[in-house]
């Protein structure tokens, strides 16, 4: 059935003008996902899939991440849950067709710049759309990164606002270096990790990385570096996260490892 829908997904695809945001690089065209309708994420090419845990500073606010458990992609694709029923998670085992839910997209699809606000400071300028904010709450360590920006002319503050805004999932935030004109974005690897929230008491959402390009049926989404895609299914702004996941208090009931781990 999906390998229908797939070929359908593509051929609507080659039609339409798909987008890139400043920054994001190519990844091998192996990798992408498709939104089945009413139904759940398709992702081809095998990408890594791996818990990410928030982990707490000195001020008890997110500031990091640690690595949890991997899972497979044994599928080309593997069907990832949306409408957040599963009980299997992170994978789809077609809890979407027993329940009601909203599976509708709502979200925009044009530049996430376009409609960001813009915060200047002396070496560093901020972009901030807050509509796709995904509440992991890293920018609001260290004096937030808005108030970071300002100061920026001192080296830790500049160094706070690079690191909350690069480690925003979402891609909400996007930092611009003056002296070079360019924004600094990490080098991510086309891979999925799944947001896990142990101060909040929830799981969050999909965080996409590398430049995974994402499609609806009708729809090339603006291929971004950073995404975070709605998992607990109660969104207001799907395909993204908007956050409602901790209001909702989603759990994917995944076993958590909280100690640091390296690759």
């Amino acid at each position: 059935m999906y390998n229908k829908q797939t070929t359908s997904f593509r051929n609507n695809m080659e039609k339409k003008k798909r987008l890139t945001e400043t920054g994001t690089s190519l990844p091998d065209e192996k990798y992408r996902i498709k939104i089945v309708p009413n139904g759940p994420y398709l992702v081809y090419g095998n990408p890594t899939i791996q818990q990410e845990i928030l982990t707490l500073n000195e001020e008890e606010i997110p500031w990091e991440y640690a690595k949890g458990h991997c899972y497979s992609t044994p599928g080309n694709p593997t069907a990832l849950c949306r409408c957040g029923h599963s009980g299997n998670h992170p994978y789809c085992d077609g809890s979407h067709t027993r329940i009601t839910w909203d599976s509708t997209l709502t979200a925009s699809n044009s530049p996430l710049l376009e409609k960001a606000e813009s915060y200047d400071g002396p070496t560093l300028e901020l972009a901030d759309n807050p509509g796709y904010c995904a509440h992991v709450r890293i920018c609001m360590a260290k004096h937030t990164v808005w108030k970071n920006t300002r100061h920026s002319d001192q080296t830790e503050a500049k160094d706070n606002a690079v690191h909350g805004t690069v480690l925003c999932p979402s891609g909400r935030l996007k930092i611009r270096d003056k002296a070079t004109g360019n924004y600094i974005e990490p080098p991510l690897k086309p891979e999925i990790s799944l947001i896990e929230d142990p101060q909040k008491k929830c799981s969050g959402p999909l965080w996409v990385k590398g430049g995974i390009p994402i499609d609806s049926t009708d729809t090339a989404y603006e291929q971004r570096n950073r995404v975070t895609l709605c998992r607990c299914g109660a969104s207001a702004n799907k395909p993204f996260c908007d956050g409602t996941h901790i209001a909702s208090g989603f759990d994917d009931h995944l076993p958590l490892d909280t100690k640091k781990q390296t690759e």
